[in-house]
């Protein structure tokens, strides 16, 4: 199969100054398959696992949440020693950690419920939704104009779709992000395109 564009999506040329941002979602590690929150756990071995490594021109900057599936997505992809980026890390979960949801409403169902409904409720001790959308955001307005690749959590990938198109906060959980799909962004003074993911080869 082909491998995925090297370069900013095709269109009309863009102005002076434009980011263009390809975000990266993980494959999949026990966590994400069991549905719980990310406990920094390896990709799961996968039998036949065909993916076309990426191209990136040499112009493009490459960066990666310092988690291991991310590390490990882009060795997947034929990225060795991507540098981590501490803005691209998953809501810190504090004791929620590599826990799942259905466990923690049978146990905690009032504080999932404060999780669930407010973005600045943190009941685990960690990050809030909120906190997390502000951090992904000002990384984003602080991007310098040129090409950057990004392997990010799922959750870093909503919050900076999210604010692309200017959404409320509870769209957070409107938006379904796959395991090994690519979300592009262009931007440019606040102002952002949206181009939906689609599937990596």
């Amino acid at each position: 199969m082909a491998a995925p564009p090297s370069g900013p999506p095709s269109g009309p040329p863009s102005p002076p100054g434009t980011v263009h941002l390809s975000l990266f979602a993980p494959a999949v590690n026990a966590a994400l398959r069991e549905a719980r929150f990310d406990d920094d756990g390896p990709l799961e071995p996968v039998r036949e696992r065909r993916v076309s490594p990426l191209c990136p021109a040499r112009r493009v900057r490459t960066l990666r949440s310092p988690s291991a599936r991310c590390r490990e997505t882009a060795e997947l992809l034929g990225l060795a020693d991507v540098p981590a980026e501490p803005a691209l890390a998953g809501c810190a979960m504090g004791r929620w950690r590599g826990r799942s949801l259905d466990e923690l409403a049978a146990r905690e169902p009032e504080a999932v419920a404060a999780w669930l409904s407010d973005p600045g409720a943190a009941p685990h001790g960690g990050e809030s939704l909120r906190e997390l959308r502000e951090r992904v955001v000002t990384w984003m307005e602080a991007l310098e104009p040129g090409t950057v690749f990004a392997f990010a959590e799922p959750d870093v990938i909503r919050a900076a779709a999210a604010h692309a198109v200017g959404a409320p906060e509870a769209a957070f959980w409107r938006l379904d992000v796959r395991p090994l799909t690519r979300v592009d962004l262009s931007g440019r003074a606040g102002r952002w395109n949206l181009r939906l993911g689609a599937p990596l080869p």
